[in-house]
């Protein structure tokens, strides 16, 4: 999983992410394990790794109200 590698990349145990974060050890470690966590949870671990920058490009795609929309664009 990729916050994993980010937390190790910045030298962090799972303890000091999260007391960083402030999200429980037990969250984190059950997102590590099974990628499933809280939304809030989520954005607190995202700042706490300075990944703030990456839920900008989250909802960055353009939305589209139809099908054909989607078809004519990839004309």
């Amino acid at each position: 999983m990729r916050m994993r590698q980010r937390r190790k990349e910045k030298k962090l145990t799972q303890t000091q992410l999260s007391e960083r974060s402030d999200v429980s050890l037990g969250s984190l470690k059950r997102f590590e394990r099974t990628g499933e966590i809280s939304l809030s949870s989520l954005i607190k671990i995202g700042f706490a790794l300075g990944c703030e920058g990456d839920f900008d490009a989250l909802f960055s795609k353009k939305g589209y109200a139809s099908i054909q929309e989607v078809i004519d664009e990839q004309r």
